[in-house]
């Protein structure tokens, strides 16, 4: 690990300023990721600003009818809030399926959008990886991608976005609320929050530089009901192959969001028109565009078989 400054910051507009004030700065709240990338070196960054004692930790009603969710609640705490289990069933089962007990007790809301790829050869710092190392090219492509994107894809990446929770969020319509360098603040609606790669896919969010993320707000609840399909290769920590969250209404009509498919949560909503006509229309529409790879072309057959599970078990 490269050695770094560190400072406590005591509110959001002082950590944004710092940020945008000492080149190569990043916040740290939990670390779950933060801190393995720095061990391996494949982040070094020259100063870390902790979030931690800023308050954005707790999770309130809003006007509107939904809830504001802090950036600094623990998905231990969003997951068990009794206002998340009634009302946003999807994203309390999106936290429960993601990494172990331990490492959601410390992780973050913000950090959970924030997390970076696992893609075997963005982690392999022997390997080039354009989203590590911009321009040294991308070994996945020709290389092993079973658990690597099908749609969404650019030349430059065919890496996923690992988040169990940012899925739940894309299907809640959620949106990012943040805090600039200047103190001015905007909300970013969750389909606009993460990029696809294009020819930068080491510039995965739309934040700006120094930008920090204060809470995520959550619309009034749908209603419906909510389920949160996740197929890994073991039962428990281990990211997805591919994950559906879904909330269904009686007359068949709905919403779905694809994760281990994309560079960021996959939904198109003009798919979503298919729902009552089953599974396959559904996915035909979501996928329309897909190019996997040879070790990543058995995820289309998975999607359509996974999302008639969801929508059998939604029918009761």
């Amino acid at each position: 690990m490269k050695p770094f400054s560190y400072q406590r910051a005591t509110s959001p507009a002082e950590a944004a300023a710092a940020a945008a004030r000492v080149e190569g700065a990043k916040f740290v709240a939990g670390g779950t990721n933060l801190l393995d990338l720095m061990k391996l070196q494949i982040e070094t960054p020259q100063h870390l600003i902790d979030v931690n004692g800023i308050g954005m930790d707790r999770i309130e009603p809003i006007p509107e009818g939904g809830l504001r969710v802090g950036a600094l609640v623990r998905n231990t705490d969003l997951a068990a809030d009794q206002r998340v289990r009634r009302d946003y069933a999807v994203l309390s089962r999106a936290l429960l399926a993601g990494a172990n007990q331990q490492l959601r007790n410390q992780a973050t809301t913000a950090g959970n959008l924030l997390q970076r790829t696992r893609c075997p050869y963005f982690y392999d710092t022997n390997q080039p990886c354009n989203k590590r190392k911009p321009g040294s090219g991308c070994s996945a492509i020709g290389g092993y991608s079973r658990q690597l994107a099908v749609v969404g894809v650019s030349d430059a990446c065919i890496a996923t976005h690992p988040s169990d929770m940012a899925v739940a969020m894309r299907v809640l319509d959620a949106a990012v609320e943040t805090v600039g360098a200047d103190g001015g603040t905007r909300s970013i609606p969750i389909a606009d929050f993460h990029r696809l790669p294009g020819d930068t896919p080491q510039i995965e969010t739309t934040l700006r530089p120094g930008e920090l993320i204060t809470a995520v707000t959550l619309p009034k609840p749908v209603g419906g009901t909510h389920l949160y399909r996740k197929v890994r290769d073991r039962a428990s920590f281990a990211f997805a192959l591919i994950s559906v969250a879904a909330i269904v209404q009686r007359d068949g009509s709905g919403r779905v969001a694809l994760g281990g498919v994309a560079h960021k949560p996959w939904r198109v909503e003009a798919a979503e028109q298919e729902l009552p006509r089953g599974a396959k229309a559904v996915a035909s529409k979501l996928l329309a565009n897909a190019t996997p790879t040879d070790h990543n072309a058995y995820k289309l057959p998975l999607v359509e078989r996974t999302l008639g599970s969801v929508l059998a078990e939604a029918k009761g």
